[in-house]
């Protein structure tokens, strides 16, 4: 079969680091690429690990950031003895089951079974925990249904890997075929689109960021970033039914338009040029107030409650924890990295809470639209971030689905991500490719 396959070179890697991120993403991706750790490659297909896995063909699936941190080694060299190669990238995906495996008629979710048959849509929970794992008893983390969180990700039944995407043994999305556990797959209702539903799992990483600020109805939210994440957290932020102000900071005139479109009340310009002029914009917009030290970025007294930062560069998260009111929040969405120059004071004199979201997993939320379901007795309880996704998507997809750029055939690759990458010139959100059938 045709895959988009990542090969690992120490040698390239490093030159890729010492050239820097601006250049690297330009190299990796030109007419020759000699530097690009991908290329499209003709492999054998993936065997079913054991009886309760499936195969599935991808009909769309998107680039994420965490993809384009690999291809422009733009990352932390934290993952690399979590993850395994060659593999086939690619976790944001919906396609059609293929083939079940023999202990494979339901797919299981947590506490639910639901039957499956060939040729049913499918979306996918990409963790590659302790029971996808073959792994008995479960670690803690997966026992309570963060399988995202799991220790045992170098072991069982299949090699190292964080998820689908990142694993020799699974393949994934860029590729014409793919296996997933049974516990991995979730059916797609009739009525969500192929382009909402390649939506779904970046989407269910935003509401997880979300739930985890535990928004009042008071609160003021700065959305850090409208690349898909934080376009999708504003989303999520509405869908969850907060009514108060949201403010986003957006590079472009087309993720402004997004960002309002989606429920931002107002947008600001990021920190370019005067520092000191862009610094007293922000804080005349959240509510702050600027005290100048004799060196250094201004000190910010106010600010808003809480703040998604979902860019995960140095000055993006310096700047979310300068401008969080005491007491405050910033949440952690976007993916770091190796970040530098961050002053920390502020976390501390300000008391700020910081929460890290990484995927997702068991939710409680007391949301009347979405969050909790009732179990036998009418308690609530748990509910899996997918499941609420996948709700969200029937009533929301719609309004979700112009993120999701015309879709690139697999051969068409490089350009594909150069969409991704420079995003002033595509005007494209989610960049994604369609998998001929």
């Amino acid at each position: 079969m045709k895959a988009i396959v990542y090969q690992k070179s120490i040698a390239r890697y490093a030159a890729m680091k010492i050239i820097g991120p601006r250049r690297s993403a330009k190299w990796a991706t030109s007419s020759f690429g000699p530097l690009c750790p991908v290329s499209m490659c003709e492999i054998d297909a993936p065997s079913l690990p054991s009886g309760e896995w499936l195969r599935v063909k991808p009909i769309l699936t998107g680039i994420c950031g965490s993809d384009l941190s690999v291809v422009c080694a733009k990352g932390s060299p934290y993952f690399s003895p979590l993850t395994s190669t060659p593999f086939v990238l690619g976790h944001e995906i919906v396609g059609t089951i293929s083939e079940l495996g023999s202990d494979v008629s339901r797919i299981e979710n947590e506490d639910s079974l639901t039957a499956v048959k060939v040729g049913d849509r499918v979306i996918i929970e990409p963790a590659l925990g302790c029971r996808v794992r073959g792994i008995s008893p479960p670690c803690a983390a997966c026992k309570s249904g963060a399988h995202a969180l799991c220790r045992n990700i170098t072991r069982g039944d299949i090699a190292a890997g964080i998820q689908t995407g990142y694993c020799r043994d699974t393949g994934g999305g860029w590729s014409s075929e793919f296996v997933a556990h049974r516990t991995q797959v979730y059916t797609v209702p009739d009525s969500v689109t192929d382009e909402a539903a390649v939506l779904a799992e970046p989407f269910t990483c935003a509401l997880h960021g979300v739930l985890r600020a535990k928004l009042k109805p008071n609160d003021t939210a700065l959305v850090m970033g409208c690349g898909s994440i934080g376009l999708l957290t504003i989303a999520a932020i509405r869908a969850l039914g907060f009514k108060g102000r949201i403010v986003a900071v957006a590079k472009y005139q087309h993720q402004i338009d997004h960002a309002r479109r989606l429920g931002a009340n107002d947008t600001l310009c990021p920190h370019s040029g005067n520092i000191k002029e862009s610094y007293a914009a922000w804080a005349k917009s959240l509510d702050a107030e600027l005290h100048f030290p004799e060196l250094g970025k201004p000190t910010v007294l106010g600010g808003v409650d809480v703040v998604f930062e979902c860019i995960g560069s140095s000055q993006s998260i310096d700047d979310s924890i300068r401008f969080t009111t005491g007491g405050g929040a910033v949440v952690l969405i976007g993916m770091p990295g190796i970040p530098s120059n961050i002053d920390w004071t502020a976390i501390w004199y300000k008391e700020l809470s910081l929460h890290a979201a990484y995927a997702y997993g068991l939710e409680q939320h007391g949301s009347e639209k979405h969050g909790t379901k009732q179990n036998g007795s009418g308690d609530e309880k748990p509910q899996h971030t997918c499941e609420m996704a996948l709700s969200i998507l029937e009533t929301s997809g719609a309004q979700l689905a112009p993120l999701v750029s015309n879709p690139f055939e697999l051969s068409d690759y490089k350009n594909a991500l150069r969409s991704a990458l420079f995003t002033a010139q595509s005007k494209n959100i989610k960049t994604v490719f369609r998998i001929s059938q």
